[in-house]
């Protein structure tokens, strides 16, 4: 059993001296330690939000109105500032052409690479096909597909108009995408016709014609139609093959080929500091996936901070995530562009051919920074890997799911050289609110700080700020990413309720922490009943969507009992209906059902049959209690049985064991 708190890593005085934080506070000509620096970046948020303004040289007219005014839940940021991130992603084209800008992967062995220069003439030819299909500033781009060079060219070029860009991973179901996409109403959607996973091919071109069947607003359905063994790249045609053509729903069908068929001049139409960037989702426990929107300076700003500060990223840089293009990583990736590193795209499976896969690919692409999801360095640990060959790597990072001590001291037994930086943050900021910093040694367990900017604090149930004790993980004050608005919500009634019900004023999180005197944190995991799989965080409601379409169930729940950096076990209860069964047929069914309906992600590890689903008088469902009583809480301290409907069904639900 690894001791948390264990001494892992140090920083040497020659890391102290060249990390790009130190630079900054050389620059601000500010002396002291870390936590002296986050303390001044909450305390005085307009001077260190305007320093980075200034410091990264943002691409932009900083108007005269306020660096910050309001407060939350209504704050607003740079007020009359105008930029565009695709103006920032791409600052360095005109003046260093042939710098490596994106490498991709596949796990068919596909490799191709984009040059600054060739990613901007790319962006500039789709630019001027979405500006010909009618797309301007404020409409919406949906995009079916995977994490390939066309997909961030995309976005790029829809970032240039001004319009606002919107992802699923092609591995969702059509149900899972038909309740984002239909929300937001988008213009054109881009999609892929089949993507490669774990050795399998599997065609999505069904899939899309449900999608596009739902979106009646769509003038254009752009097909990337992808052939094995090509890197990913569009064939030629770009357009399902004959016989499988979609239906005349959804506008004018075109292929890749003819979206970027014309070039055209690389021009950035300037937006508000707080016009929608993109619209990425995460989902509560009730209704449908909540469509937040992050804005153009938001996220230029805290990306700029988070990847050089607390990654230590620059131009020298060669950075990768494993993501898809459904997890708000993806987002975080790209903007590596920021900074001037070269990104890595990779599609496929992280353990396709081996667990190695993702460790060899940062060996041959001679990765600086290599990113992934705490499951996937568990399952490295779990199966006894020693990557090799890794002389670049100087910094690796954590994020989906706490890290457990294990993982930590795996890492450093396996690349002790290597600064290990825990995240956690969420969809909701596109960042992390505590992290590492180069500054700052590691420790078994312990995510080192709280992040410049971040005022993070553990709220006990009264409201009051604890340290050293569990409790909820909190905001004080705003953060230039927190989302301009969720999509729809005119009144920002759901915004509100998402976050700021339970702490008026105070952003309320979802998650355990225990903040530590030294200013380091553990995460515990979800305080609410948000189901999250491999970091894609899915509502229970849309599950329950999918399970309760079948006559033979009358109820359910599920559970997800993951903690601790353990994806855990994803548990479904079922109460059948009158005179059905719950036969191994019909679990295969609903397994099917949630593979195809969600993701292969949100497919139960058990299905339980139960008398009846815990309910309270008004008739919810009492997913966090449940969930804390099979992580070992007595029944009676999890659950308030005066409120129950039925409590005598709480004795079949017992704590979980080995």
């Amino acid at each position: 059993m690894v001791e948390e708190g264990a001494l892992l890593w140090e920083p040497t005085p020659e890391v102290v001296k060249n990390a790009k934080v130190s630079r900054y506070m050389e620059w601000l000509g500010r002396s002291g330690d870390y936590g002296s620096l986050w303390q001044w970046s909450v305390d005085a948020p307009a001077e260190f939000w305007t320093s980075l303004w200034d410091y990264f040289g943002v691409v932009g007219e900083r108007g005269d109105g306020p660096v910050i005014s309001g407060t939350m839940p209504g704050a607003e940021w740079f007020t009359g500032s105008t930029l565009n991130y695709a103006a920032n992603a791409l600052r360095r084209a005109a003046s260093d052409p042939d710098r490596p800008a994106v490498v991709f992967r596949d796990e068919t062995g596909g490799r191709r690479t984009l040059t600054l220069g060739e990613l901007a003439e790319e962006v500039a030819r789709v630019r001027t096909g979405l500006a010909g299909l009618g797309v301007g500033r404020g409409d919406r781009v949906a995009a079916y597909a995977p994490n390939v060079p066309e997909t961030l060219v995309a976005f790029l070029a829809t970032a240039s108009l001004g319009a606002i860009w919107s992802s699923c991973s092609p591995d969702f179901g059509a149900p899972s995408v038909i309740d984002r996409f239909t929300q937001i109403e988008p213009k054109v959607l881009i999609a892929v016709d089949g993507y490669d996973y774990n050795g399998k091919r599997f065609d999505r071109t069904e899939v899309v014609r449900d999608i596009a069947a739902k979106l009646p607003t769509l003038v254009a359905q752009v097909w990337m139609a992808t052939s094995r063994g090509t890197g990913g790249a569009p064939a030629a045609s770009g357009v399902p093959d004959a016989g499988q053509t979609p239906s005349e729903s959804g506008g004018r069908t075109l292929s890749w080929a003819e979206l970027r068929d014309e070039t055209g001049p690389l021009a950035f139409e300037p937006v508000p500091f707080g016009h929608p960037l993109w619209i990425v989702y995460s989902s509560g426990t009730t209704g449908l996936p909540k469509p937040i929107v992050h804005g153009h300076g938001g996220i230029v700003l805290e990306h700029l901070k988070a990847l050089s500060f607390h990654q230590d990223l620059g131009e020298e840089d060669v950075f990768f995530w494993y993501t898809t293009t459904g997890w708000m990583m993806w987002n975080y990736l790209i903007g590596g562009l920021l900074v001037g590193a070269t990104v890595i795209l990779y599609d496929g499976s992280a353990t396709h051919p081996g667990t190695d896969v993702l460790w060899r690919l940062a060996a041959e692409e001679k990765v600086t920074y290599f990113g992934t999801g705490a499951p996937y360095l568990i399952a490295s640990m779990k199966a006894g890997l020693r990557p090799s060959g890794l002389t670049a790597l100087r910094g690796l990072g954590s994020t989906g799911s706490p890290l457990p001590p294990e993982g930590f001291t795996w890492v450093h037994d396996a690349l002790p050289e290597v600064q290990l930086g825990s995240f956690s943050g969420g969809t909701d900021v596109c960042t992390g609110f505590v992290g590492a910093v180069p500054l700052l040694p590691v420790r078994a367990g312990v995510i080192p700080c709280r992040c410049l900017g971040a005022r993070v604090e553990s709220f006990d149930p009264s409201g009051t700020p604890v340290v050293g004790e569990v409790g909820e993980l909190v905001l004080t004050a705003p953060m230039p990413s927190m989302p301009v608005m969720f999509w729809n919500d005119p009144d920002g009634a759901r915004y509100r309720e998402s976050y700021f019900a339970d702490y008026p004023g105070v952003w309320r999180h979802g998650d355990w922490i225990k903040i530590l005197p030294d200013g380091g944190s553990v995460i515990y995991g979800r305080s609410d009943s948000t189901l999250n799989r491999g970091g894609v965080r899915m509502g229970t409601s849309e599950f329950y969507r999918v399970v309760e379409r079948f006559d033979e169930i009358a109820d359910s729940l599920v559970i997800d009992t993951g903690q601790l950096g353990q994806d855990g076990r994803l548990l479904l209860y079922v109460t059948m209906a009158e005179g059905a069964v719950l036969s191994d047929e019909l679990i295969t069914d609903l397994r099917r059902a949630l593979r195809e309906g969600l993701s292969p992600r949100h497919v139960p590890n058990e299905i339980i049959e139960v008398p009846g689903i815990p309910r309270t008088l008004s008739g919810k469902k009492l997913e966090v209690p449940i969930r804390k009583i099979l992580l070992g809480v007595p029944p009676e301290k999890a659950a308030n049985l005066d409120s129950m409907a039925n409590p005598e069904v709480l004795s079949h639900f017992a704590p979980l064991t080995e």
